[in-house]
């Protein structure tokens, strides 16, 4: 314990109030204030910080608060952090424009410019520790941030290391969920990409903890399924262990299907095998991420979760590129299209573009 003049700051309540102790105290500037006590820490005597910034690890960095230069003129108590003494004296009220030159500059340890919150390294700041820019959140050392504890940049959720991500512990980048490591998901603990449901480790997936990819159905393990609990792939029934399933409990697939609307004696397995599948998957649709600032009012009415994915994944059915395709097969590789099981002209151009009678 001990006794000189120390110079420091303190905070009101916007009426100059303060309650240590369970006691009401009404302080005002100019005044010296004295208690019979000994001065102890968080126990008894008149609390203030020996630096500004201090304060705001007891107090909240309120604008409607007050905050005052003081001198300790009696015996002194001190942690490091947080003093207290039996006489204090209220020199003058800190204008919050000053108070936060004081916190926010290299003067106290603090390196920013333009800050409005405290201990910011970065600019432009109104959060709280930020060594990044332009952040309203805590602790974040990327920049735009709204959130807390991001690393990465315009998150408005927190702990992501990733970018534009507005939900929490995200490591890839505009996810709206929770601890995902993919991009792109709307679900949560996803570590795929493209997810829109929950606990999934594949890609695409719409549907719940599935392991596989492109499953809108729950707990897959396998690809393309829109049933549940398949561990085959391209299932639309339950607990198949087989491919091309609509039952249940199947370990054999492989029924026969319709192509241009009639039976044929095919089974899909038929159909991937086949040189007319090899030839028609060398077209590819275009897709393309439509950024939400570049949407029409009709697709972000289709796409509510555009706005916080930062826009939607869009396929682009151009009968062009199958036109183009069709021009440069020769005629050996256009006889096989026209020879597939069933095949009409008429529907293969109502879904491709492509007229086969023209030259």
């Amino acid at each position: 314990m001990e006794e000189k003049v120390v110079k420091g700051y303190k905070v009101f309540k916007p009426d100059w109030t303060c309650r240590p102790e369970g006691k009401i105290f009404q302080y005002e500037v100019g005044k010296t204030y004295e208690e019979n006590v000994k001065p102890k820490v968080y126990n008894c005597g008149f609390h203030f910080c020996e630096k500004a910034v201090d304060c705001f690890n007891f107090c909240k960095f309120n604008p409607k608060n007050k905050v005052a230069e003081v001198l300790a003129l009696g015996e002194i108590d001190s942690d490091g952090t947080k003093s207290c003494t039996n006489k204090i004296q209220i020199l003058r009220e800190i204008p919050w424009s000053e108070l936060l030159e004081i916190v926010n500059t290299g003067r106290r340890g603090n390196s920013g410019n333009r800050n409005s919150g405290y201990r910011n390294s970065g600019d432009y700041n109104s959060g709280y520790r930020n060594s990044g820019n332009r952040n309203s959140g805590y602790r974040n050392s990327g920049n735009y941030n709204s959130g807390d504890h991001n690393s990465g940049n315009r998150n408005s959720g927190y702990r992501n290391s990733g970018d534009y991500n507005s939900g929490y512990r995200n490591s890839g980048y505009r996810n709206s969920g929770y601890r995902n490591s993919g991009n792109y998901n709307s679900g949560n603990y996803n570590s795929g990409n493209y997810n829109s449901s929950n606990y999934n480790i594949g890609y695409y997936n719409s549907g719940d903890y599935n392991g596989g990819n492109y499953n809108s159905g729950y707990y897959n393990s396998g690809d393309y399924n829109s049933g549940n609990y398949n561990s085959g792939d391209c299932n639309s029934g339950y607990y198949n262990k087989c491919n091309f399933s609509n039952g249940c409990f199947n370990t054999v697939g492989g029924k026969r299907i319709y192509m241009f609307n009639k039976l044929s004696e095919w089974t899909f397995f038929d159909w991937l095998k086949s040189e007319a599948c090899k030839l028609l998957d060398k077209v590819k649709p275009n897709i393309a991420f439509i950024e939400f600032r570049n949407m029409t009012d009709e697709e972000k009415a289709l796409h509510p979760e555009a706005e916080t994915t930062g826009g939607y994944l869009k396929t682009q059915n151009d009968n062009q590129n199958y036109i183009d395709w069709w021009y440069k097969l020769n005629d050996e590789q256009k006889a096989v299209i026209t020879a597939l099981p069933n095949f009409d002209k008429d529907i293969f151009k109502e879904i491709t573009g492509i007229d086969v009678d023209k030259d």
